[in-house]
This record gives structure tokens, sequence and C-alpha cells, in this order.
């Protein structure tokens, strides 16, 4: 459930969200390539205002910039898993950058728990995640790692 009045201060400009924002967040997040007439007729808002909140939107970087959504047939098609990666001491930031190079490592957290960090990854079959969470296991700085691999997606928003 959307929180009335967030404020975000991004770049040194505060911005007040409001529900009619966070509807055309949640349309974007949907289709990010949908016309502004389409988003505009869908929140009841003239095609002007809808350009305007994006504009500002955009400005103040409550939107950082738009992405490609894979198809269902392709995200089926990779395997994906989840790597829990144990850090060595003041290694983080060395890891973090060897792990951005690769480029099945899709996205890098840092946590709280047990694990220091836990990267989504994904590979065009068994063999190719294999050899990339060896990959990520040989990593200077990296002490341990636990895989969980992606059996099946029950939603993404």
């Amino acid at each position: 459930m959307p929180i009335l009045g967030i404020l975000i201060a991004t770049f040194g400009e505060t911005t007040k969200m409001d529900d009619l924002d966070d509807h055309l967040l949640s349309r974007l997040r949907d289709n990010a390539r949908a016309p502004v007439a389409e988003l505009a007729r869908a929140l009841g808002l003239s095609r002007t205002t809808v350009q305007s909140r994006l504009a500002r939107l955009e400005r103040t970087g409550v939107i950082a910039g738009y992405a490609v959504k894979l198809s269902e047939a392709r995200e089926a098609a990779l395997i994906h898993a989840f790597v829990m990666l144990t850090v060595e001491p003041k290694q983080a930031a060395a890891v973090t950058a060897a792990l951005k190079r690769m480029p099945g490592v899709r996205k890098l957290q840092s946590v709280s728990g047990p694990f220091d960090m836990i990267a989504a990854v994904e590979a065009a079959n068994v063999g190719d995640m294999d050899a990339l969470i060896d990959e990520i296991g040989a990593l200077r700085g990296v002490e341990r790692t636990n895989s969980s691999i992606v059996l099946a997606t029950k939603f993404d928003r």
C-alpha cells in the first residue's frame, strides 16, 4: 500500500510523492514503453499532467531510467540462481568490482545475516551456471559461497 506524502530528496531537490505518482510508477513498472496518452487515460489525467509528472520524476531522480524486461519464454530458457557470499574483511569493494565485470551476475546486494552479499545470477545452461558459480567462488576475497537454483518464479515486478 502506498504511503502518502513520501519525501524523496535527490540531487538537492525534494520531491513530494502522492497517490497519482505511485499509480504512474506502478503503470510504468508494468510497461515502461506505454504511451503518455495511454497512461493519461488509465489514470484519468490529461496528457500534459502526465508528461509534467514524468519530467519531474525523471529530473529529481525518482525515475533513474528505463530497462528492458525479457519475455517469460526467454527468462524461462535461462537458469537463474542466488549465490550467497561470505567475504573476507575489507574485501567487499574488490569483490563487488570483480562481480560487476561478470555479465552473468545480474544483481548484487549486501545483506545482514550469515552472509555478506547475495548475487542474482543467470546462465544459458547448467554447465555455464556451474562455471559461473565456480568463478565467483574463486574470486580473491570470497571466503565461501552457498548457491540456490531458482526452480520457478511466482511473480516478478
